[in-house]
């Protein structure tokens, strides 16, 4: 097998034969995963995809028509800079790693394990949305999508095997068999194992879950283990596309619901409420607030301090990369009561990246309430409170109200269905996912977007059926 042809890089593959043999006997079965659980029913269909060909700005990539099964999941990093130093933490100035520090191997692992396991993940929870897209635009984007993640996980196999010998197989063949929501074998994050069945659920995930993958990502490009940096930092090329699908996306169903609130009742012309959108905002946003982990953490405070995971853009944002003196307050439950409490800045930097998630989401719903006052509409869409619905971190086992109020558990089970899809919410957004497949046309509850795909109309055949 030539194996450039089937994984294209930019890591000498071809010289090191140790890697190739591990990664050779690794591709079939990645590709037996990829055909049980990867787009059901479209496997053999032509996609207009883009595949990753370099790293450099101009160029980066090709767009051409391809097989799923047929496509080439690279592995590229970012080049190698001379004289990388860690940038932040105890070793802060010294020479970057370039193979894995022994006292960090498990740290390190574990990381790149758990980055890992998310790839696969929303490819599976994805896989039967195909069959209900809203337009051949949107089909192709799942698709896009989902190759990504494909790809995003042979960047982490590629560490698992070049750099944790016998360990790292066994990691990345555990990696094929988790299976999103599978009570004996689920995956890592609980995120990634809620069920992905519609495309409010696509748009919102995409929108959501994969900006945290961003600054997750960003804070791992920072990392003082190179080419765990490098690889990052290519990925989130790629993951801007993701994000782009699932913010425009969103925003395009607020403007066809905004557009049928102009006409008459959203549900008699079968768009879908306001109401419901916000409530799967909601879900998603809350939901992805847990994957950046406990408000206070030691483990970060230990990712730190070995120089293996940093701040969202810690070298351009910071001036002091140490971040032993500072001290940060947050709101914890005491006594029934929301108290602050001042915890080592270290302990605290899940919560810091978390806050410039926060912000970051804020800049989509404003996008987005300015597509409802540009279709005259006033009501406006927000964020819930981020104690709101959390399952992870000092939040976990109280309950709260959409605005962060700290309320009983019958409050909120009485709150529940006004701030969170019902069965009959999704039922009802279930029913409208019908399959629009025609070139050009679209399902009603969903605007057409601005543009196409690298310069192609909203009309071209994206998808071959």
């Amino acid at each position: 097998m030539n194996l450039y042809d089937r994984i294209p890089n930019n890591v000498n593959l071809s010289e090191d034969k140790k890697l190739q043999r591990a990664l050779e006997k690794w591709l079939p079965n990645y590709l037996d995963w990829w055909r049980e659980m990867g787009p059901d029913g479209f496997q053999e269909k032509d996609v207009w995809l883009r595949t990753a060909v370099d790293v450099g700005s101009e160029g980066w990539a090709h767009f051409d028509y391809v097989k799923m099964p047929d496509y080439r999941w690279g592995i590229f990093l970012e080049p190698a800079q001379a004289d990388a130093k860690v940038g932040f933490g105890d070793n802060y100035g010294r020479p970057a790693y370039q193979e894995v520090p022994g006292e960090f191997r498990n740290s390190l692992r574990r990381i790149i394990v758990t980055q890992g396991d998310t790839e696969p993940a929303s490819v599976e929870q994805q896989r039967q949305l195909g069959r209900t897209c809203p337009s051949l635009y949107d089909l192709r984007n799942l698709f896009q999508v989902n190759v990504e993640e494909g790809r995003h996980l042979w960047a982490m196999v590629y560490l698992l095997h070049g750099y944790f010998g016998r360990d790292g197989r066994d990691e990345a063949d555990a990696l094929l068999e988790r299976r999103s929501g599978n009570p004996d074998k689920p995956r890592i994050l609980e995120s990634f194992n809620q069920p992905c069945d519609d495309w409010l659920n696509f748009f919102a995930f995409t929108m959501f879950t994969d900006r945290d993958g961003k600054y997750q990502l960003s804070a791992l490009a920072e990392s003082g283990f190179e080419p765990l940096a490098r690889t990052c930092q290519f990925m989130l090329t790629e993951e801007a596309h993701h994000m782009f699908v699932g913010d425009t996306g969103l925003g395009r169903v607020v403007r066809r619901t905004a557009q049928l609130m102009n006409q008459s009742d959203v549900r008699e012309l079968d768009g879908i409420p306001l109401e419901i959108i916000q409530k799967y905002i909601n879900f998603w946003f809350s939901y992805s607030l847990d994957l950046f982990g406990g408000e206070i953490s030691s483990n970060s405070a230990d990712f730190f301090a070995a120089g293996l995971k940093g701040r969202y853009k810690e070298r351009d944002q910071y001036t002091e990369h140490s971040a032993t003196n500072d001290a940060f307050t947050m709101l914890v439950v005491e006594d029934g009561q929301l108290k602050p409490r001042e915890v080592p800045l270290r302990n605290a930097l899940n919560e810091v990246l978390r806050g410039e998630y926060v912000k970051d989401c804020e800049k989509g719903l404003a996008r987005w309430n300015k597509v409802l006052a540009d279709e005259g509409r006033t009501e406006r869409i927000y964020l819930p409170n981020p104690r709101f619905h959390r399952h992870v971190g000092e939040y976990a086992n109280h309950n709260f109200d959409i605005e962060g109020n700290l309320i009983s558990k019958e409050a909120f089970d009485q709150g529940r269905s006004q701030w969170l899809p019902s069965m009959e919410d999704r039922g009802y957004v279930r029913s409208l996912m019908h399959p629009v497949t025609e070139p050009g046309k679209i399902a009603n509850w969903i605007a057409p977007p601005a543009t196409g795909i690298k310069g192609k109309p909203f009309e071209f055949e994206y998808v071959r059926l």
